[in-house]
């Protein structure tokens, strides 16, 4: 395989923009990679489009030429990639891969998402799509629900408690002030976090992520051609994409995802490095317990470990590791189909030096972790400097 770098990045900001269709938002944060880039349309050869549910937010269909058209990129393969929450995260994993192989030397990955053009009822029941809808959405379920039943069950196994889910809220919140693209901008206390409304026992208000629209699109080429675009190429030294059940009952141990453990592996396995070198990471805080569950599989901290891990500081910006130095998806937004190349976005930026209020001072190898559905899909990615 050839190695790959990130040319170029672009994102919109994330919130709920109710004169702006899914096509600008997408076409916005692709015109922003592009010069980020010094591309052109005309020499880009690939398109992947990352996107969950376009058809059933926004009515749309055949959304990859539909954005790619309307970014001036014609004759070449446009393709969307729908994989629950990690659509962007599993476009990116195929854009690296096509470039790898030699099969193109300049690859464009949009995100996007636009949801806020639906009721929270009718968003809810478009989310819980990427459960099993045969089974448990059938029997009632919703993904607050389901993350709700992974909590107790880590409580239950290994006496995580609310205050330990409440310290990740607090944090990326805090973080998330920082960020000018940021949904919400708004630091809590640990009493408000506790004392949110409840959304499914054992999780409140603040234990969940935001409904957003936005967009995100990285630029990828061969690694030995990227200085010719840019003084700051980043590689991508490591990259994969894992699967497991999509119900949550087929699972033997909810408190972990064998997904992301699997794609951490071959990531660390490609890239060289193990959990102790990683510096930095955004992960995949849907629900505060998920980003808990993340850190432990991902090898940061041991198994039921992740919540006095969080509580004690060490995953805060001035921390040991810190994660989710943009806010996550709990403070930055999560427009699920833009979440995994926004990582990757944000990553690119703390490498580059480019994160203003929120550049980290060690900043040379980080990780983004994109997850779909209730762990069914898994992408993990290593970015450092080139």
């Amino acid at each position: 395989m050839r190695p790959v770098a990130v040319v170029g990045v672009g994102k919109t900001r994330f919130g709920a923009f109710p004169d702006r269709g899914l096509r600008s938002l997408a076409v916005e944060a692709g015109e922003k990679c592009l010069k980020n880039g010094h591309v052109s349309p005309s020499q880009v050869d690939c398109f992947f489009l990352g996107n969950f549910a376009g058809p059933s937010f926004v009515g749309q269909n055949h959304l990859a030429p539909y954005v790619s058209t309307a970014l001036g990129i014609r004759d070449v393969p446009a393709t969307r990639i729908e994989a629950a929450c990690a659509s962007s995260g599993s476009a990116f994993f195929h854009a690296f891969s096509a470039v790898a192989a030699g099969l193109y030397d300049s690859v464009l990955v949009v995100g996007v998402e636009k949801m806020t053009s639906q009721t929270t009822a009718r968003t809810t029941e478009i989310l819980a799509g990427a459960g099993d809808c045969s089974g448990e959405i059938k029997a009632g379920s919703t993904f607050p629900s389901l993350f709700a039943m992974i909590a107790r069950r880590h409580m239950y196994q290994f006496g995580t408690t609310r205050e330990h889910l409440a310290a990740v809220a607090v944090k990326n919140h805090a973080n998330g002030v920082l960020n000018p693209d940021a949904h919400m901008r708004k630091a809590i206390t640990m009493e408000q976090a506790l004392n949110g409304r409840s959304v499914a026992e054992p999780l409140g208000l603040y234990d969940c992520s935001l409904i957003s629209d936005g967009a995100a699109a990285v630029l990828v080429m061969p690694a030995d051609k990227a200085r010719d675009f840019t003084p700051k190429p980043v590689r991508i030294l490591g990259t994969a994409q894992a699967s497991d059940f999509v119900a949550l009952d087929q699972k033997p141990d909810i408190t972990t995802f064998p997904a992301l453990r699997r794609a951490a592996q071959k990531a660390y396995e490609m890239a060289r490095v193990g959990p102790k070198d990683i510096q930095f990471a955004e992960v995949h805080d849907c629900f505060t317990i998920a980003e808990i569950v993340a850190i432990e599989d991902l090898g940061f901290v041991e198994r039921g470990h992740g919540g006095p891990f969080e509580a004690s500081g060490l995953a805060a910006r001035t921390g040991e590791r810190p994660i989710n130095a943009s806010g996550g998806l709990k403070s930055k937004g999560h427009p699920v189909g833009a979440t995994g190349v926004g990582q990757i976005c944000d990553i690119v930026a703390q490498i580059r030096c480019e994160a203003g209020d929120m550049q980290l001072k060690r900043n040379s190898l980080g990780l983004a972790q994109n997850l779909g559905g209730s762990g069914a899909t898994c992408v993990v990615t290593i970015l450092g400097n080139a």
